[in-house]
């Protein structure tokens, strides 16, 4: 891994030229433009081996994955494929390191890794589709790049407050971009989502500024682990940047639906008030439950970051801790929940591959 770090465009470019020269019926797997394409699947093998020695991340995430890359229209029989061009991509970037122990320790985690992929993918065959269609039936613009796009799935779509989907638009096929529910489960089967168009983002300006009540999105099967233990009694400590609020209002809703009155601490992180865009619904759920308390954190007026906020308040020893967000304020802030004490396993955030690619 140290040895290609540092040429890992160079491996990305290779791995990629690999596959499509040697199995060029792959390709159609794969978006027109590769641009935001290029280094996700590389990545994602690459985090899952130095995860290795790590099952119960390793398996959660692979079988997210393996879930997940059935929208693509992945199959068993493509994995060989990628794996032979993985070594291949290695062997060469790698050279000055690379020999018959290292390339056998690599079939081994590849085989492995794939495997956790396959098995997932054909359970969840057997219980749910590969996506889900889904209409546009409201689109709110709460500020100039802030959209709250609600949708109605063709099937009953199972979720957890607190997890994410992953989102196609009909602008840009094959272009998937992740995104977190913003409600708990609702009896009217409807799913809310917040985006924020971000620069050269296609899926998120697409959202924003081109969909409208009517139009088809498609929405691939529920991810991550950012949910409520109903079986404990602990507090929960909530952490959310810009449109990182949506998981957070559901985790919300979650606790109010199931009854509980432990206490939830919302701190709601943003540059200015004007990216404060969802404060009116956190403070109405605050005034309907006593145990809420929202507090905004405007990081111009306060002149700190949300994690520094946190510390100026507490203790939370006796706290779970949910954060979502940018993954700059998710590593800041899981730096300042390990300083004041939180033990890492009661501290929840966005899935592992958002924080990869953040180079963490």
């Amino acid at each position: 891994m140290a040895e290609i770090a540092p040429v890992a465009d160079k491996v990305t470019s290779y791995f990629y030229a690999l596959l499509f020269v040697r199995h060029p019926d792959l390709r159609s797997l794969f978006p027109a433009s590769m641009d935001t394409q290029r280094d996700r699947l590389l990545r994602a093998l690459l985090t899952a081996a130095e995860h290795i020695d790590n099952t119960d991340v390793l398996v959660d995430y692979l079988q997210n994955l393996g879930r997940g890359h059935r929208k693509y229209g992945t199959r068993p029989e493509h994995y060989p494929a990628v794996g032979e061009c993985l070594i291949g991509a290695l062997s060469k970037y790698a050279a000055g390191v690379w020999n018959e122990e290292m390339e056998a320790a690599w079939v081994r985690t590849y085989t492995t890794i794939s495997q956790i992929m396959i098995d997932a993918a054909a359970a969840d065959e057997l219980r749910a589709p590969a996506w889900w269609y889904a209409e546009v039936v409201t689109h709110e613009l709460r500020t100039p790049d802030i959209a709250v796009v609600t949708v109605r799935p063709d099937q009953p779509y199972p979720f957890l407050a607190g997890q994410y989907t992953s989102v196609e638009t009909p602008w840009w096929p094959r272009i998937w971009r992740h995104y977190s529910f913003a409600s708990a489960p609702r009896s009217d089967g409807l799913l809310s989502f917040h985006v924020k168009a971000v620069p050269a983002g296609w899926v998120s300006n697409a959202l924003v500024h081109r969909a409208r009540p009517g139009d088809i999105i498609r929405l691939g099967p529920p991810a991550g682990s950012m949910t409520v233990d109903h079986t404990s009694d602990s507090g929960l400590l909530c952490l959310g940047g810009g449109t990182g609020i949506a998981p957070i209002k559901a985790l919300v809703e979650d606790v109010a639906e199931h009854g509980e009155r432990r206490p939830v601490e919302v701190f709601y992180g943003a540059r200015t008030d004007h990216d404060l865009y969802d404060i009116d619904t956190m403070l109405r759920l605050q005034q309907a439950h006593p145990w809420l308390s929202v507090r905004a954190i405007i990081d111009q007026q306060a002149h700190q970051q949300l994690p520094d906020a946190v510390r100026a308040y507490g203790p939370w020893n006796e706290y779970d801790a949910y954060l979502s967000g940018p993954p700059g304020m998710i590593r800041s802030g899981v730096d300042a929940l390990r300083d004041i004490g939180i033990p890492s396993d009661r501290i929840r955030h966005d899935s592992l591959e958002e924080l990869v690619s953040a180079g963490n």
